[in-house]
């Protein structure tokens, strides 16, 4: 078959030992040339070692294949080929040069890229367009050799670009239909309530209520309320608490899942300028009463289950239950009906929202949410995730956690229906998705991961093809899932990344998915992302480093006075990861994930990826312990399926086929649970006590 012969030639300033730590590993290859989307190790410790590779080029779709390695010379050649180009081979040969000026030894690099006519004929690839993609794939990885910085500086945005953000952010809005036109006298009183509240959450609600007062707000298994009536309703609400003490400056816990009261509850609080402390549903007496000590809430408004968590909190706590109670019980409901329906001024300081972090180690922190200067911040996450006005989504990720929260407040700029139920059963939500015609769907990783488990005809007797979103985020989103799910319910899935403290980083789009499944995506309109050192440098490209986010949401501190380490406007969010050729941002794991074993920092999350692949693992975890020899290393803990059974050596001779020695766990520990939160996260305290 006819090949079309590329060759390239280049001078790198740097020896051939240091070089040949790059181009003789593909894995690496994603981040210095563009159209590899991922290089992954499919047999590495064999004698030709295999690697599956995604071709992704100028945005097209990608190209599954898979390469070996014919010849590995370290430090002088490198030969890989594949059953997919027949005659096809890449050849790179390394040459060291005698030294320059300053006398550093440098090596000539010899490319030479054998195609077959039927890869070339008709496409992007032409001799001289390959030949500048290699030329460029070398000199990002001279940069990275180099240690030259090419990751988005720590540096202010200019005026320049602060204006091309603000028209990016009008077109996004008006494309989503937020800036759609109305009748004239709704649309002067929707821009009169954004005045006057501001981009709040009551803001937002009042804004649609005069836009839209009839259209259905919120749906939960009571029933539904408009616009217009969870307007009123919070007004009732508002001023029935003020007699209660609650005001400007005061704090007001809430415990609730997700239904309507919450809403309610955080809207009333916001009207009369109180912080409201959202509680997560998965605390303990002891963390809620450690809570209430710090935040010091005037009043606590929850549902009536969690009242046997209570017994610690002070008698001067006023407690009102937002969904069932006992008899004599004081209500949310009772105080709407009894409520005065007097209109509220807009408090001189709006009230906060205070989301607590994840508390997988400790006791949760009480993160300052910050309230947005206007609909930007909106933009940002419709500029990613393509939602539109009217849209009807169901939210399950939790309301009390940052995404469940942004689930909410993106409702009312888009006037959307919002659906709530108030605990996710998988087989339910599709129940909904499909009576309802649900068209956007919120979650976190483990609830689209506990429908994939539903059997295939239970998840086919439920009509979904009304979605067009699947928004996932709070916790890593496995590479695994990510394929499984598209394969069945189509290009939907949407994955955020981002954190309590930093709000959103990136949006992966089912594009980015498909080509990358394990990736966290690019950034959206108005963020930065960069990747830095300990010191606050930008690392050169393809390093793992730092992971900062610059962006108008960041939080403003927790509760306790502590805050996040800024580098100039960039928030360090402490995890760690890198920016592949085609400025996708990859995550490694959490800094404190990270373990130094024999001298090489390995972090966890390749091995979860990898074990999540075995037919019987169900769930889990790999956390760092310490070790005598190598300093540190894994531990597995593994939850499996109904009836199926491993053994320890089975797991670790698997591991080793595929990943480097020192990321072989020491322990396999067999659990009947990896034990998570509601937003998916490990809870590595349970998980050592289960062990």
């Amino acid at each position: 078959m006819p090949t079309e012969l590329v060759e390239v030639e280049q001078v790198l300033g740097h020896a051939p030992e240091q070089v040949w730590e790059l181009i003789g590993d593909p894995a690496l290859y994603s981040r210095y040339v563009r159209e590899v989307a991922t290089a992954e190790r499919v047999a590495a410790h064999t004698r030709n070692p295999r690697y599956r590779v995604r071709f992704s080029v100028r945005g097209r779709p990608p190209v599954p294949d898979e390469v070996e390695v014919l010849v590995s010379r370290p430090r002088e050649h490198l030969v890989l080929i594949s059953p997919r180009w027949h005659d096809g081979h890449l050849s790179v040969r390394l040459e060291s040069v005698r030294g320059d000026a300053g006398g550093r030894e440098r090596t000539r690099v010899q490319v030479m890229l054998s195609l077959p006519d039927s890869l070339t004929a008709g496409t992007v690839l032409t001799p001289s367009w390959t030949r500048k993609r290699i030329r460029k794939a070398l000199a990002l990885m001279d940069h990275h050799l180099a240690g030259r910085a090419l990751t988005v500086s720590p540096t202010r945005i200019d005026q320049a670009a602060r204006g091309q953000t603000a028209l990016t952010v009008a077109r996004t809005l008006a494309r989503a239909g937020v800036l759609g036109p109305g009748r004239p006298d709704r649309v002067v009183r929707q821009l009169g309530e954004l005045s006057r509240w501001g981009a709040t959450l009551v803001g937002g609600y009042r804004a649609a209520a005069a836009r839209v007062p009839d259209a259905l707000a919120v749906r939960d298994e009571r029933g539904g309320l408009t616009y217009a009536e969870v307007d009123a309703r919070t007004t009732r609400l508002a001023n029935a608490l003020a007699e209660r003490g609650v005001r400007q400056g005061r704090r007001v816990a809430v415990m609730c899942r997700n239904h309507a009261g919450l809403v309610e509850s955080t809207i009333a609080c916001g009207k009369l300028g109180a912080d409201v402390v959202l509680l997560n549903t998965g605390l303990s007496a002891d963390q809620v009463a450690d809570l209430v000590a710090e935040h010091r809430p005037i009043a606590l408004l929850a549902d009536a289950e969690f009242a046997p968590l209570f017994h610690h909190l002070p008698r001067s706590l006023t407690w009102i239950s937002t969904w069932s109670a006992a008899p004599g019980d004081l209500t949310t409901d009772a105080l709407v009906a009894d409520g005065s329906p007097a209109p509220i001024h807009p408090p001189a300081q709006p009230g906060r929202i205070i989301v607590l972090t994840s508390g997988t180690t400790g006791t949760p922190k009480g993160a300052r949410r910050r309230t947005p200067s206007g609909l930007s911040a909106a933009a940002a996450v419709l500029s990613r995730i393509p939602l539109r006005a009217g849209e009807r989504m169901l939210v399950s990720a939790p309301l009390f956690h940052t995404w469940g929260l942004a689930g909410m407040q993106l409702c009312m700029p888009l006037h959307a229906t919002m659906t709530l139920q108030r605990r996710f059963d998988p087989e339910a939500a599709l129940r909904v998705i499909a009576e309802q015609r649900i068209t956007a769907f919120f979650a976190v990783p483990v609830m689209l991961q506990r429908i994939m488990d539903l059997p295939a005809h239970v998840r086919e007797r439920h009509d979904t093809s009304s979605l067009r979103v699947v928004a996932s985020s709070g916790s890593a989103l496995p590479g695994s899932l990510v394929t499984s799910f598209m394969d069945t319910f189509g290009e939907v899935l949407y994955n955020l990344y981002g954190s309590t403290e930093v709000s959103w980083a990136s949006i992966a789009t089912p594009a980015d998915l498909r080509a990358a499944p394990a990736t966290a995506g690019r950034c959206p309109v108005g963020t930065k992302v960069g990747i830095l050192d300990a010191d606050g440098n930008p690392l050169p490209p393809g390093a793992v480093g730092r992971i900062c986010v610059g962006n108008e949401m960041l939080f403003e501190g927790y509760t306790c006075g502590a805050t996040s380490e800024m580098h100039d406007d960039l928030m360090v969010t402490g995890d760690r990861g890198y920016l592949d050729a085609d400025r996708r941002l990859f995550v490694s794991g959490r800094d404190d994930d990270m373990i130094v074993s024999g001298g090489e920092n390995v972090f966890p999350r390749p091995v979860e990826e990898l074990l999540l692949s075995i037919d019987e693992v169900a769930d889990v975890a790999v956390v760092g312990v310490a070790d005598h020899e190598f300093g540190q290393r894994f531990a597995a803990y593994l939850a499996l399926k109904p009836g199926a059974r491993l053994g320890v050596t089975a797991v670790q001779e698997f591991i080793h086929e595929h990943l480097e020695r020192y990321s072989v766990p020491r322990d396999v520990i067999f659990v009947r649970k990896v034990p998570r939160n509601a937003t998916g996260k490990v809870v590595k305290r349970l998980l050592v006590e289960q062990e």
